[in-house]
């Protein structure tokens, strides 16, 4: 029995045409219909093949339409890393990152597994920008948000004009004969960046120089004494960082300048303190000046690309402040006094940090530079020195302010971002 009767060939035709088969395949398919057209076991497999290839064809159709609708709908574009990497034939690689639309807000990542990618946690994301299973952001929403910083201080100071005293026995005193010597200290610094673009930042800062001073004797006859200097700073400061145009630590791009703006709290400790030993009249005079200095700053931080990974970088601040100063004078010999002398006024500092940094990869720095801090409208305990000793505690009491001093050295230390 025929299962394909006369016209119905012409009729098979436009059906197999319509489905998408091409006209000299819908005649080649024809032609196996006519032939197997005396077998009806064939003829009604073959039918079934067609039946199957036709509802492949119609749904293929179908897919192609949707995607050409759903790429009208939803644009997207190439872009392209700014960094090669090795594959794994060790050949380098342009990245290409695609991206739906442009990255104005938080995007998920999600990997080849269909989970989650931290990519804050994946070395090879926070290096290049995304990962072997992750597809997305640029670089900078990958770069180390946490950074700290130590360094190595060498710092001394200017000393206030001498003052000049008798002592017991005739003895004469002079204050700058005791000498600021160049001690060393430490800086320490934490901190991380915030935000999609990293542009905001938290630091903490704490930086100390202690036993700035020297001994000297005094001689005056057979009339000796010991003059001894002790000063110590303190710094603490709490800054937020705003980076309106990139990390420069990071050197992308051809912008080989960069400034930062920083605004915060600080607090500054100047203490010195002045002590004469007479032994051979059991005199003694200690003289300890305390100036405590606290309130907003403001400044900024200019980075400048001198080489290849080389930046020249100033950091200028200011701070106007509060100061608690006070002044403790303590004697014992033939007389006995402890008087304390507090005082309230505002005082002002100033300070720049000047360095160059070697950035030996994107995880680590290391720089060295110098430091100027001066400030001013404090007291000191030069200036509260009496000119007669031993004495009176009358003479011992009061303070005054209206002195400056500069603090300055050289540091040296690393960074880690991690």
């Amino acid at each position: 029995m025929s299962i394909f009767k006369g016209s119905t060939d012409q009729g098979c035709c436009s059906v197999l045409i319509l489905f998408g088969i091409p006209r000299a395949w819908s005649q080649v398919l024809l032609g196996y219909l006519q032939l197997y057209n005396k077998n009806r076991i064939h003829g009604t497999l073959l039918w079934r093949v067609i039946q199957a290839l036709s509802t492949f064809m119609r749904t293929a159709y179908q897919v192609v339409i949707a995607l050409v609708l759903l790429s009208l709908v939803c644009k997207s574009e190439y872009l392209k890393g700014d960094e090669y990497v090795l594959d794994d034939s060790g050949q380098l690689i342009e990245i290409p990152l695609l991206v739906s639309g442009e990255l104005t807000t938080p995007t998920l990542l999600v990997d080849i597994d269909g989970e989650s990618c931290d990519f804050y946690e994946d070395d090879w994301c926070e290096r290049y920008g995304g990962n072997s299973s992750c597809i997305g952001l640029p670089s900078e929403q990958c770069r180390p948000r946490w950074f700290a910083s130590a360094s190595g201080l060498v710092m001394t100071r200017s000393l206030p004009d001498s003052a000049n005293s008798i002592g017991p026995s005739g003895l004469a005193v002079s204050t700058r004969s005791a000498s600021a010597s160049w001690p060393g200290g430490v800086d320490l610094r934490l901190g991380r960046w915030f935000g999609d673009r990293q542009e905001h930042a938290i630091e903490f800062i704490y930086w100390g120089v202690y036993n700035i001073g020297s001994s000297a004797q005094q001689q005056t006859g057979p009339t000796s004494g010991v003059l001894s200097r002790s000063d110590t700073v303190n710094n603490i400061e709490i800054n937020w960082l705003y980076a309106p145009q990139t990390r420069p630590e990071f050197h992308q791009g051809n912008q080989r300048i960069n400034w930062m703006w920083l605004a915060g709290f600080r607090f500054f400790q100047l203490e010195d303190q002045l002590i004469l030993d007479v032994p051979s009249d059991s005199f003694v005079l200690q003289t300890t000046t305390n100036n405590n200095l606290f309130g907003g700053q403001f400044g900024g931080r200019f980075d400048w690309e001198i080489a290849p990974r080389m930046r020249f970088v100033v950091v200028p601040k200011f701070l106007l402040a509060g100061n608690a100063s006070s002044n403790r004078a303590t004697e014992s010999g033939t007389t006995t006094a402890d008087v304390r002398s507090p005082v309230d006024v505002f005082s002002w500092l100033g300070s720049v940090d000047t360095s160059v940094a070697w950035d030996v990869t994107e995880r680590w720095s290391l720089w060295l530079g110098y430091r100027v801090v001066g400030v001013g409208n404090i007291a000191q305990a030069d200036g509260q020195w009496p000119s007669t000793l031993p004495a009176s505690a009358a003479s011992l009491g009061g303070i005054a302010t209206g002195s400056e001093s500069i603090i300055h050295g050289a540091f040296a230390g690393f960074e880690s971002r991690y």
